[in-house]
C-alpha cells in the first residue's frame, strides 16, 4: 500500500509518473481544481476546505461531513494502485488525510508507529489537527490518532518555506503484535 503525498503544484507530474488509481483534492473554496481528464471520473474526490482548526465567518473549517466524504472515498481504495493526496502546500491537510488513510488501511498498526513514519517521510508535515480528531472520532480510534500526531509533532514550528516536497508513505500490514510501517 502506497500514498503518495504532494503540493498542487507538483500534482500533473505526479499523476503523469506514478499513475495514482485514486486522487484526494482539498482546497480552499476559492481556488480550482485541477482537470485530471476522464480517466479520473469518479476516482477525484475535491473537498472545499480550508487549512484551518476552528471556523470563522468567511472560512470553511474541516467538518464531519468532509472527514466522511473522505472514509467513504477511502473504503473504495483497493490499496492498489497508490492513492495521491495534495492540497495545495502538501504540509498540512494532504499529510492529514495521508495519515488517515494510513490509519484505515491498517486497522492492527498503533497509530504512534504510522506517525512516526510519516515524520520520517515528510519531516515538513503538519497534519491538520481538526481532519486528524475528526478521523480519529469517526473512526472510533479512542483519541490515539490525535495522541500521535500530537506527540509526534510536539513544538515543532511551522514550517519557513511555500510548500513541501512530494513524498509517499509505504506502510507494510504487521501482525498485531509487530507494527512495521517503513517510508522511502
Amino acid at each position: 500500500m502506497t500514498i503518495l503525498v504532494c503540493p498542487l503544484s507538483r500534482l500533473e507530474e505526479m499523476v503523469a509518473f506514478h499513475q495514482p488509481g485514486r486522487v484526494i483534492s482539498l482546497l480552499d473554496p476559492e481556488w480550482p481544481f485541477p482537470d485530471l481528464g476522464d480517466r479520473y471520473r469518479g476516482r477525484h474526490l475535491k473537498l472545499q476546505v480550508h487549512d484551518i482548526s476552528d471556523g470563522s465567518e468567511r472560512l470553511v473549517a474541516p467538518g464531519v461531513s468532509h472527514v466522511r466524504a473522505l472514509l467513504r472515498f477511502l473504503d473504495g481504495w483497493t490499496r492498489e494502485p497508490p492513492l495521491l493526496i495534495h492540497c495545495r502546500a502538501g504540509i498540512s491537510r494532504s499529510t492529514a488525510t495521508a495519515f488517515m488513510a494510513a490509519c484505515l488501511a491498517n486497522p492492527g498498526t498503533d497509530e504512534y508507529d504510522i506517525a512516526r513514519a510519516l515524520r520520517r517521510a515528510a519531516p515538513l508535515a503538519r497534519p491538520n489537527t481538526a481532519l486528524v480528531a475528526l478521523a480519529d472520532a469517526e473512526m472510533g480510534r479512542g483519541g490515539r490518532m490525535t495522541d500521535a500526531i500530537s506527540t509526534t509533532g510536539r513544538d515543532l514550528p511551522w514550517p519557513e518555506v511555500e510548500e513541501g516536497e512530494p513524498f509517499h508513505l509505504v506502510i507494510r500490514p504487521s501482525a498485531p503484535d509487530r507494527p512495521a510501517p517503513t517510508t522511502h
